[in-house]
């Protein structure tokens, strides 16, 4: 959905105010809708999100799910939810802790109460706090009845007895009406916030178009929520967030998958190549496939191979043929794609390689983020193997992210790594729409006529371009120039299979030099202190987000510090090395055991504070400014000592 900038977005057309309620003006909201797998949390989440892009507000969100496709029903485990943030200024990540949690079944509530703070609001569906579900989650007693809730502000509403009811006249079934509880509660939410319905119904109509009684049974039942906050006494005062004032321009709401597809598309177009993802399906990365199949119309090809290997060999083959290949998957993907990584880095050949991290090793956690395969995307080739590695900061950044990825693959000939990483793949924000004129020239310069040094007339496909070392690109069939590509060592300039220890040392120190004089940017670092600070905040990747939130809280406090962001991993900024060692503390947060804490000891000889998570979830803002806090005051003290 897109609005312009500062606009106040849809009214609410015919389900307009009734009865005075007090309204307040509030900066920012979290909210986190959560029940059973199959409740719905995840649509109802994304339809709130769409209307708060649609009003102009500032938004992040975090989805939640269980990795079974239908998990116990009724479960801690089965919990699924959505938890979006929503303000009237830039934000950075989806909210540490829900303002308002909506809990379909004892199981959410018990799942996501510790996360509320104490004066926060609960809306909880009561039909579903029956005995039975009560003891599946471990209630000895009913906590609507108990001192259980007593620290919040609770709402309890009968949404699934209110939606038969809204429903009663429709031809639906008890059971079917009753599945239509979501759309009360995001009725409800849309009252409670202000938001716009216009687009929640035209939505539902346009997802059951061939289900015309499906789309109008949801619509009612979101009517039905949207007049219950109307009439009820229950609800005294609603609220408003103010649209957020961003960069004049034109925005949607995107995930990160959808953006590294729309990023690939874009660099199809920039480049005039075709484009042929040969990919497999694995979560979190599938929606990039589901994304690009919708895209023909702009040259993309999509394959889907029966395993990972068979996805990059047909990726990398279209390279060969003049195109550009790409594969997208997560971690356990990315070990069975190794080898063809490493012929990626023999034939020299184009290739762009998305890895959505989540969860491990093995097949881990699948519905949980990560940042543990930079290691592997580092190393994990057999030989000196040495690729790009690039690392998108938000699902927004994404779409840039893919971009230079193909950038680099493309001027330099060489496969290019991708980590994003479940959070940024699944999560959404505003994104402004580039104007394509802006976006890189990336097109590509294939050989014409032979090459070759002597007077053979022969190509040549190992003769290097002087600047960038990259070998030329000779589309088969191109007369003249046939030429020997594969994964045995060739010899410089000719190709030819050579196991001679000479070439092979120069040809590894090719390739190697080739990635370290990749065109890197030098690191910027934010310091509003103007150089005061002490401690520098150092990261990579989707843990933007929480780093950032964290050292402006820090600021607040009046603590100096100061951050940077890494995008370039191999090769690093060429200023980085000096940058680390001008400040007395570094610290680096990962959602993995210290692995670019260990690349940066070990190849700028200096300290690091590694902070480390691998709980399957974001930092929080808050455990990082307690972090920073603490640094920051000790190296002060002992500067004062």
């Amino acid at each position: 959905m897109s609005t312009s900038a500062n606009g106040n977005g849809a009214g609410h057309g015919s389900l307009a105010a009734t009865r005075p309620t007090e309204v307040s003006k509030l900066d920012r909201v979290v909210i986190r809708f959560a029940g059973d797998s199959g409740d719905g949390m995840q649509l109802t989440g994304d339809r709130f999100t769409s209307e708060a892009a649609a009003f102009g507000n500032d938004l992040s969100t975090m989805p939640n799910f269980p990795a079974e496709i239908r998990a116990p029903q009724g479960t801690i485990p089965g919990v699924s939810s959505f938890q979006v943030h929503f303000a009237d200024y830039d934000i950075l990540t989806p909210g540490d802790r829900p303002d308002v949690l909506v809990a379909m079944n004892p199981a959410a509530l018990k799942a996501n109460l510790a996360d509320v703070p104490h004066g926060g609001t609960i809306i909880l569906n009561t039909d579903d706090f029956i005995k039975r579900n009560l003891t599946k989650v471990g209630y000895a007693s009913d906590p609507l009845e108990d001192d259980t809730l007593e620290a919040y502000q609770v709402h309890r509403v009968a949404m699934s007895t209110l939606t038969q009811g809204a429903l009663a006249e429709t031809a639906l079934g008890k059971k079917d009406a009753e599945r239509c509880k979501n759309m009360f509660a995001l009725g409800l939410l849309s009252w409670m916030y202000h938001r716009p319905t216009e687009g929640t119904e035209r939505f539902l109509r346009e997802k059951f178009a061939k289900k015309p009684d499906i789309a109008e049974a949801n619509i009612l039942a979101f009517r039905a929520g949207w007049n219950y906050g109307e009439t009820t006494e229950s609800f005294a005062t609603t609220f408003q967030v103010a649209p957020a004032k961003l960069k004049q321009g034109t925005y949607r709401q995107i995930t990160g998958n959808t953006a590294l597809a729309y990023g690939l598309v874009a660099a199809g177009q920039r480049s005039g190549l075709q484009i042929l993802l040969g990919t497999y399906p694995i979560t979190p990365a599938s929606d990039i496939l589901h994304e690009l199949s919708k895209h023909k119309n702009f040259g993309i090809i999509t394959f889907q191979a029966e395993d990972e290997i068979a996805g990059i060999g047909a990726a990398l083959g279209a390279s060969y043929g003049g195109a550009l290949g790409v594969t997208s998957t997560s971690g356990p993907g990315v070990a069975l794609k190794s080898e063809a990584v490493g012929l990626g880095v023999m034939v020299e050949l184009p290739l762009v390689v998305i890895d959505v991290q989540r969860g491990g090793p093995s097949t881990g956690l699948p519905t949980k983020t990560e940042q543990a395969d930079l290691l592997q995307a580092m190393f994990g080739r057999n030989g000196e193997s040495p690729v790009p590695i690039i690392a998108p900061l938000s699902p927004a950044d994404c779409f840039d992210a893919a971009v230079e990825a193909t950038r680099i693959a493309l001027k330099y000939r060489t496969p290019v790594l991708l980590l994003s990483d479940g959070a940024i793949a699944n999560g959404s924000e505003p994104w402004l729409i580039p104007d394509v004129d802006d976006l890189p020239d990336l097109r590509v310069e294939f050989a014409t006529e032979p090459n070759a040094d002597n007077d053979s007339g022969e190509f040549w496909p190992y003769v290097r371009d002087p600047e960038t070392l990259a070998r030329a690109w000779a589309v088969p069939g191109t007369p003249g120039l046939q030429h020997r590509i594969g994964g045995l060592e060739k010899a410089d300039k000719t190709g030819h299979i050579s196991y001679d220890p000479a070439n092979h040392d120069k040809m590894v120190r090719l390739r190697q030099a080739k990635i370290d004089g990749i065109d890197v940017p030098d690191l910027v670092v934010d310091d509003p202190s103007g150089g005061k600070a002490r401690v520098l905040a150092l990261g990579w990747g989707s843990s933007f987000g929480p780093i950032g939130a964290a050292c402006r809280r820090v600021r607040k406090l009046g603590l100096p510090i100061a951050q940077a962001h890494l995008r370039h991993l191999n090769p690093l900024p060429a200023n980085l090395g000096d940058i680390l060692r001008s400040y007395d503390e570094v610290v680096v947060p990962e959602m993995n055991l210290g692995q670019l804490s260990m690349l940066l000891r070990a190849k700028f000889l200096v300290d690091i504070h590694s902070h480390t998570k691998v709980a399957g979830m974001a930092f929080k803002a808050e455990e990082l400014q307690n972090l920073f806090s603490e640094i920051i005051t000790g190296v002060t003290t002992e500067a004062a000592e």
